[in-house]
């Protein structure tokens, strides 16, 4: 929407509006100067924060109020009315905020505030580690780096990665990055300054080789060793590799990393046609991206629709009849078994020809480290509440962590890219001894061409799947219910009844916390 359009349909807020404009838990925009700015009302109190979301630039005005915050339409980040700041990711900048006076029964906003800087918070014993090292360059990792400093921790922060590259926004790899429509300054996390202007001692390319508990060191391949007193496990998952004949050749690639995706564009540059294995999110965000980009795509996948695992019957036939309408061409119920150049024999008899593949047959944890140091696992490292190992002084957050959900009542390891920076943070409050459980509902969005599926909650089985509104008009909330309870919603185009669920479940899982 262009400027001088929003000013003519938005009120100037420094001439003031009525009090009466604005109701209790409303939410109102308009202008101060040349920036946008949102008031919420709470009571008598009435806040002014910048109107779009610091993570994509969601508009605040059609999020969720919830006490003194407002969430996300979008991506679900949340942040606090009276400060600004980013509480919850994937949104980590904070908002910035204005004066606001209640005069002769009006609302004026005045001046941006200054940022206001707060004291370290420690736990109850007082007790500051000097060092702490974070093993992953990933989501959880950068978050934990990030809230540490924000919390205004004075202490060493070593952060391995083996990547080549700083943290990235992964989720654009396989979105918007890969389709075209994303400029590549919008991919890392920040800007290489961020690490060095926060004093983040990131080393790229280092292969941690184990973890010494006892001396508490983490040891890396050429031997040299590094000393903690708190340590963060967040070495992530990796992409399921093909062992089919073929499977090595340079036209075969998987979608992890910055470097994977700039392959693959640069791939598709010269490519006509590519065939993606696996219907998974990440196979089907590629198979769109790649239909942006004019390629003609075929998806083979041994399910008998794409995403059923987790989105049920309905939702994957709409999520076909999508990709179908947008030139994709499946071939279900079937696997590659041989590729042989630009030939792909299938366990049907079929022989696909492409210019390239993309596989994406899924991911699993590296939990090797945690394996050799003798963690406790279960088809991922096990933690606590408060995402503490069996190991003194050592957490794991992101993909590889299995932790109590309070939701669902179970022991869950989710792949998701907020819920990997959510955890993070949280991790990095509990090394500073703050023992805050981790109670957040898991929340992640899929975006295919121009429809988001949002997806809250945890749900590995149902016996009940309730659809309010229309799958097929993209309009519709959907329930995954087991013995007459929502462990999970999806949604499409229904972001207040997004947000209210994931509220909804948080609310339980604090109240089971405190039991």
């Amino acid at each position: 929407m262009a400027e001088g359009h929003t000013k003519l349909n938005r009120p100037d807020l420094a001439q003031g509006i009525a009090f009466s404009d604005l109701p209790d838990g409303g939410k109102l925009m308009g202008y101060c100067g040349d920036e946008q700015v949102l008031l919420v009302r709470r009571g008598a109190e009435v806040f002014a924060i910048g109107a779009t979301c610091t993570h994509y630039g969601g508009p605040l005005v059609d999020g969720l109020v919830v006490g003194d915050t407002v969430r996300c339409p979008w991506h679900h980040a949340c942040f606090d009315l009276r400060t600004g700041e980013a509480l919850r990711a994937p949104a980590f900048n904070q908002l910035a905020c204005w004066s606001v006076e209640l005069r002769d029964d009006r609302i004026f906003v005045g001046e941006k505030r200054k940022r206001t800087v707060s004291k370290l918070r420690v736990g109850g014993s007082g007790q500051v580690p000097e060092k702490i090292v974070i093993v992953g360059g990933g989501a959880a990792g950068f978050a934990a780096a990030e809230r540490l400093r924000r919390e205004h921790y004075q202490g060493s922060i070593v952060m391995f990665s083996n990547d080549e590259a700083p943290p990235v926004d992964r989720p654009n790899l396989s979105k918007d990055y890969l389709a075209g429509k994303a400029p590549e300054e919008w991919i890392p996390l920040r800007s290489e300054s961020f690490y060095s202007k926060n004093d983040i001692d990131l080393r790229l390319n280092a292969n941690v080789a184990s973890i010494d508990a006892r001396s508490g060191e983490v040891v890396l391949a050429d031997g040299a060793r590094t000393p903690y007193d708190r340590l963060l496990l967040a070495t992530g998952a990796e992409p399921v590799r093909l062992t089919i004949p073929g499977a090595n050749q340079p036209h075969v690639h998987t979608l992890r990393s910055f470097a994977d995706c700039k392959a693959i564009i640069e791939r598709a540059t010269t490519a006509r046609s590519a065939i993606v294995l696996g219907a998974s999110f990440i196979g089907l965000e590629v198979a769109a991206a790649l239909r942006s980009r004019d390629i003609d795509v075929h998806v083979v996948a041994p399910g008998k629709r794409p995403m059923e695992r987790v989105l049920g019957p309905q939702m994957g036939d709409f999520i076909r009849a999508l990709h179908e309408e947008n030139g994709v061409v499946f071939h279900l119920e079937d696997t590659a078994i041989s590729i042989d150049g630009r030939k792909v024999k299938l366990s049907s008899g079929d022989t696909l020809t492409a210019d390239f593949v993309v596989a994406g047959i899924g991911v699993r944890p590296r939990i090797g480290l945690a394996e050799k140091a003798g963690f406790g696992l279960d088809r991922g490292v096990v933690v606590n509440a408060f995402l503490e190992t069996n190991a003194p002084g050592i957490f794991a957050a992101g993909d590889i962590a299995r932790w109590p959900n309070p939701h669902s009542g179970e022991n869950i390891r989710v792949e998701h890219w907020v819920v990997a920076e959510r955890q993070g943070q949280t991790a990095a409050l509990n090394m500073l001894g703050q023992r805050e459980k981790y109670a957040a509902a898991p929340f992640f969005w899929s975006q295919h061409y121009d429809i988001p599926i949002n997806y809250v909650g945890h749900a590995e089985r149902w016996d009940e799947i309730a659809v309010d509104g229309d799958i097929a008009a993209k309009d519709c909330l959907v329930r995954f219910k087991h013995k007459g309870r929502t462990l999970a919603v999806a949604s499409i185009f229904r972001d207040i009844e997004s947000l209210t669920a994931e509220v909804e479940m948080e609310r339980q899982m604090t109240a089971v916390s405190r039991m």
